[in-house]
């Protein structure tokens, strides 16, 4: 993409109620648009970071068979008050058609996967399957301060697993589970990412949560580093040990919410009569669980965790480009580097615009593309340009012969 043909640039000024950092430079770094309190436009560059992200989890749940759908945003009235959520429900975003009925903008999607599920689901044979959607969801939170991480709409990945009983849920759950861990690693939240025991699943005594440390989270988590799990502040008081080992050695972080599990049992399969025949011809209730992940708001996350007072270090798995090509006077000779670069299946944002070095500096900064490769008089007079990782302090000179291959080699970092 040459920068020139970017409608989007980045920017100075800040909205005045903006607080949280990953909003500020995602707004700064022309990501996302400020359109409202939670509420934000995806730009060219904050887009192709979004659908990354979107990548990796999609391929995850493919990978343990899930089925990608997409439901309606909006949820009949009749459907939620079934489930008995159309009253308790408090962050619904409650609206009237034309035809005089009642609908909420989808906050969850359990009142429609359930009625869709029932329509297929006649015996034992048609269990298990599992189906997922990435779509927006709104939610009128009243307190969205936090950019990314607390929106009125927000892109979610919501899996929702249908079972004959609790054993075949109880697998299901542990391979749900893994696939989260796997999503973490490649988004490079990993090792800062815990299991988190949280109050309450319908089935069972717990459900977890998926928590990232960080220091502008809003939840309060309690590590077992011996186990890699935590335990989040709403049920430490009476559990006071970790649930895997039993240690009471346990560390405080704040954190970040990034995903969530829960085994709702017939929670909602029994309102809307999702039934099976088993073996012997008896009817029994379909178990269900439910599994949720947020793309937007590990994007907010990877922003408060990878960057400096410079701006954004993406992460090279879901970084808008790889490399971050600036010509410094020299669009003739950088001209044909993005073409041989493009030709590579390397994906290169050029900075050929008529600006100072400068400015161009300042803007790879904020964007934080994984590298800086610059073309100049100085660095053509050698054939080579100047390579330099967005987290490294030191550059080096490289044939452009060899800049190919030398970015193929760092393509896993």
């Amino acid at each position: 993409m040459r920068q020139s043909k970017l409608f989007t640039k980045t920017v100075k000024e800040l909205p005045k109620d903006e607080a949280s950092y990953n909003a500020q430079a995602l707004i700064r770094a022309g990501f996302i648009d400020k359109v409202g309190a939670g509420i934000y436009s995806y730009l060219p560059l904050g887009k192709r970071v979004l659908d990354k992200i979107s990548q990796i989890i999609r391929e995850e749940m493919n990978a343990i068979d899930g089925q990608e759908i997409l439901m309606t945003a909006l949820v009949p009235k009749e459907n939620l008050e079934s489930s008995g959520r159309w009253a308790a429900f408090d962050v619904l975003f409650r609206l009237s058609g034309s035809d005089k009925r009642e609908y909420a903008l989808g906050a969850t999607h359990e009142e429609i996967v359930s009625p869709l599920a029932k329509k297929f689901i006649l015996s034992y044979k048609d269990l298990p399957f599992g189906a997922y959607q990435i779509q927006t969801k709104f939610r009128n939170e009243k307190r969205a301060k936090a950019g990314l991480l607390r929106g009125r709409e927000f892109l979610m990945k919501d899996l929702y697993s249908f079972h004959a009983d609790q054993a075949d849920l109880d697998s299901y759950y542990e391979t749900v589970t893994a696939a989260y861990h796997k999503i973490y690693a490649r988004l490079g939240l990993g090792e800062m990412t815990y299991l988190t025991y949280a109050s309450g699943g319908s089935f069972s005594k717990y459900s977890h949560e998926f928590q990232t440390v960080s220091a502008a989270g809003e939840d309060l988590i309690y590590i077992c580093e011996k186990c890699r799990v935590a335990v989040n502040r709403e049920i430490i008081d009476e559990q006071k040990a970790c649930p895997a080992c039993g240690s009471r050695e346990l560390a405080e972080k704040k954190a970040i919410e990034v995903g969530n599990i829960f085994k709702l049992g017939t929670k909602f399969s029994e309102p809307f009569g999702v039934r099976y025949k088993d073996r012997t011809g008896e009817e029994r209730p379909t178990v269900m669980g439910c599994y949720g992940i947020g793309p937007s708001r590990i994007m907010g996350t990877l922003v408060e965790i990878y960057h400096d007072e410079k701006g954004i270090i993406w992460p090279a798995n879901v970084a808008p480009y790889r490399v971050h090509l600036l010509s410094l006077g020299e669009n003739g000779a950088a001209d044909k580097i993005y073409a041989d670069l493009i030709n590579q299946g390397i994906e290169v944002l050029y900075d050929d615009r008529d600006l100072s070095a400068g400015e161009k500096f300042a803007d790879f900064d904020l964007i934080g593309c994984p590298y800086r490769v610059v073309v100049s008089k100085k660095t053509l007079a050698s054939e080579s340009v100047e390579l330099k990782g967005r987290a490294e302090t030191a550059s080096s000179l490289i044939k452009i012969s060899e800049l190919p291959a030398r970015l193929e080699a760092k393509a896993g970092i």
